[in-house]
């Protein structure tokens, strides 16, 4: 399966960009929100991307769709786990910031997730039924936040790092943040509940 790529930027499309690896052509899928991205990069210089890959007896053509972050992979992946939604429909659903998307489903907002493309009422309830309580990691993400890094293990520094280097905060806010939540629940002993209660605890300030 391929995870990742590295290499020259060949075409750019509506929806897709043509990436050449080790003098491989891929075609590759972007969402809208990654494409926007891609307004400024001229094509014969160097991208990288993290890869989701889906290849299926039922589609044996491989489709690679891409990302500038693994925290919209991973976002990306939570997605497609909503019944009925899968990954070609997604890409062409993802038409807003993945902040945005994360918040309203956090906030069980129905019709600004009808505003996405291909998603109806039912779809957008489904959404929210399965997905509502794991997005808060996702809904901390600011437009300016940097490319994946190395992260510590320690609980609290770890979700300092994230805020930081990957979701784009300042780093008095996320300590102001982390140390709020903490103080709000002190029984939290995982990353994915230090962020929820992060999240919480940013929308009250």
């Amino acid at each position: 399966m391929i995870g990742y790529l590295e290499g020259r930027l060949l075409t750019k499309e509506e929806d897709a960009i043509l990436l050449l690896a080790n003098q491989v052509g891929y075609e590759i899928l972007l969402p809208a929100f990654v494409m926007d991205t891609f307004k400024g990069k001229a094509v014969g210089g160097d991208v990288s991307l993290y890869i989701y890959h889906q290849q299926t007896e039922r589609q044996p053509k491989p489709v690679l769709i891409g990302f500038n972050r693994g925290l919209e992979k991973e976002f990306f992946q939570l997605f497609i786990s909503v019944e009925a939604i899968g990954p070609l429909k997604a890409v062409r659903a993802l038409t807003r910031p993945m902040g945005d998307i994360a918040a309203s489903i956090e906030g069980g907002d129905v019709s600004s997730l009808k505003s996405l493309k291909g998603i109806g009422n039912r779809t957008a309830q489904k959404i929210i039924a399965t997905l509502k309580g794991k997005m808060g990691k996702f809904a901390l993400m600011r437009e300016t936040a940097e490319p994946d890094t190395a992260i510590d293990a320690d609980l609290e520094q770890q979700v300092i790092d994230v805020l930081v280097r990957q979701l784009g905060h300042k780093m008095a806010e996320a300590r102001q943040l982390v140390k709020l939540a903490i103080r709000n629940d002190p029984s939290i002993t995982t990353p994915e509940e230090l962020f929820e209660e992060v999240y919480r605890a940013q929308r009250e300030l």
